[in-house]
């Protein structure tokens, strides 16, 4: 499967620059990652398989995609998903001009979920900022929400009553919470309260199981899912500053 993805860099920059992997939510098209590059990063945002141009060969659609395959393992949508991201830190690794010592990664929602598991599964990451994040706790999220995405598993589920344990089974291969012990690098998660798309429980549940010594949750009050993005970028911003520039 052929893979797209934005690629920017600063105006000026050293030899050898720091650099962010931005990782897209569930419906949102990844976006060229300028503001990055203009805070001194080479950035990367990638399109994994049915976005954008990365859907010629692979498009589930939307929605389609939470649900697609998903009583195998083997050929679950978010198989070929989490190996694209995983991808771009090989991407990034391979460039001359990134220091492949100092590569970050961070999204929200679904990136926040693919956040988790490249932060988990690539030890090269040097720092990881997770939003609100998604594909994080699937059993208790069906249960405590009828908001799509997580309701396309509930109108599975009522479709195929038959298939439950398939899914239940598949689904805990792919559940970021799963991964989270296997994080070892400096890692902040911010949440919303009142998130009705990726209920806060499974925040908690989440952080609690992260193995990173450096970690800190960061919780805000009367947000839903936008976690307190206005007011946490500035936070995300110092974080990799402190991580990737030795700064602060």
């Amino acid at each position: 499967v052929r893979i797209a993805a934005w690629y920017c860099r600063p105006a000026q920059r050293a030899e050898r620059t720091p650099a962010i992997l931005f990782l897209p939510g569930y419906q949102m098209d990844p976006p060229i990652p300028k503001d990055w590059a203009r805070k001194g990063y080479i950035a990367l945002s990638v399109a994994p398989r049915g976005k954008l141009r990365s859907n010629r060969q692979y498009n589930p659609g939307y929605p389609n995609l939470l649900t697609h395959n998903i009583v195998d393992p083997h050929t679950y949508a978010y198989r070929g998903f989490y190996v694209d991201a995983w991808r771009g830190v090989d991407f990034l690794r391979s460039q001359p001009e990134v220091d492949s010592d100092r590569i970050g990664v961070t999204g929200s929602s679904q990136g926040g979920g693919l956040t988790i598991t490249t932060a988990a599964i690539k030890p090269e990451i040097r720092a990881a900022a997770a939003g609100c994040p998604y594909l994080c706790g699937y059993p208790d999220s069906i249960e405590l929400t009828q908001t799509y995405p997580y309701e396309e598993i509930n109108d599975y589920l009522r479709q195929y009553p038959d298939r439950r344990q398939a899914v239940t089974d598949t689904v805990a291969y792919f559940d970021g919470i799963n991964f989270a012990d296997r994080i070892t690098c400096p890692i902040i998660v911010n949440i919303g309260l009142q998130d009705n798309v990726c209920p806060p429980e499974t925040g908690y549940a989440l952080f609690n199981r992260i193995g990173s010594a450096d970690k800190k949750l960061y919780t805000y009050d009367g947000h839903g899912h936008d976690a307190g993005r206005v007011t946490h970028s500035a936070v995300t911003d110092a974080f990799f500053a402190r991580h990737l520039k030795g700064e602060g």
